[in-house]
Order: structure tokens, then sequence, then C-alpha cells
């Protein structure tokens, strides 16, 4: 199993249900054990058009799945959320960008790991400092992301039950 780290993104509809849909889809996924869930942040839109502000969090899980079909899995469940690709960086449903997987480096422009531009993000090194606090400077303070009173939940799923 390959560790992984999945960031979540909403700014339209109903923005905490995209994002507890997404944990849900990921969880319900044969070769995927989702393992931790951060806190929900709230931030401003960062480029793009004018828009409304996004919530946001990180995923971790384990996956035999490979980077491209991880990445598959994602726009699989992006396209179930209804997402419309109309402008780079525009109002989305759901947005899922794999930041991490495990140590692998790639310049694959069509999946780059890890992220290029989650070290610029602090709506991304916030909710990744919750659930991965090895990869993000302790010291890191955030502009424009608000922590809110909203969390996920992971689902439970039989062959992730705790061992007695």
């Amino acid at each position: 199993m390959t560790r992984a780290y999945l960031a979540l993104g909403s700014n339209l509809g109903d923005r905490l249900a995209h994002l507890q849909f997404a944990v849900d889809a990921l969880a319900a996924t044969d070769d995927v054990r989702v393992t931790a869930v951060s806190r929900v942040y709230e931030t401003a839109p960062v480029g793009g058009p004018r828009q409304d502000a996004f919530l946001n969090a990180v995923v971790a899980l384990t996956t035999d799945l490979a980077p491209d079909g991880l990445l598959a899995l994602a726009q699989r469940i992006e396209a179930d959320a209804h997402r419309v690709r109309a402008e780079r960086w525009g109002p989305r449903t759901l947005d899922i960008d794999i930041l991490v997987y495990d140590d692998l480096e790639s310049a694959d422009p069509v999946l780059t790991l890890p992220h290029p531009r989650m070290w610029e993000r602090d709506f991304v090194l916030a909710p990744l400092r919750d659930v991965a606090p090895e990869l993000v400077e302790a010291s890191r303070t955030w502009e424009g992301v608000r922590e809110t009173a909203v969390t996920l939940t992971i689902p439970w799923r039989n062959d992730s039950a705790p061992s007695p």
C-alpha cells in the first residue's frame, strides 16, 4: 500500500456536502483506505475570475492504485460531483488534487508529483499539516485561511475495521 495525500476544495453549491461526497467516494473505493481527514478551512480563491470562498481539506490515504489510477479516480469523483471545467481556476463544485504519492517524483505534465504549487498555497498547507505534520514546517503561519467549526467524517468499511 502506498501513502498519498489529496487536497479537496469546493466553492459552488453545498461546499461541505461536496467535500464529504469526495471522502465517502474515496473510502468506498476498493484499493483505497482513507486513514485521516484534516479539519475544514475556508479560504479566499487564488487566481482566476472573481468567485466565492472555498472550503478546503486534505485526505490521507493508502492505496494499491498506481498514480494514474488514483488520478482517474479523482477525476471520476469530480465528474460525479458535476464539476465543470469551463475556465482555468474557475469556480467548481469539487476539486481534487494529488499532492503527494509516497516519495514519487514525476515531471509528467498530466500528473506532476509532488504537486508543483502545493508549497506556495496556504489553503493546501494548513490542512496538510493536520494529517501530515512532518511535511509542513511547524512554525508556518497562514494568510487568508480560516479554520471552520465543521468537520468531515470517514465512513466505516468492514475491511477497515480494527482487529480485535
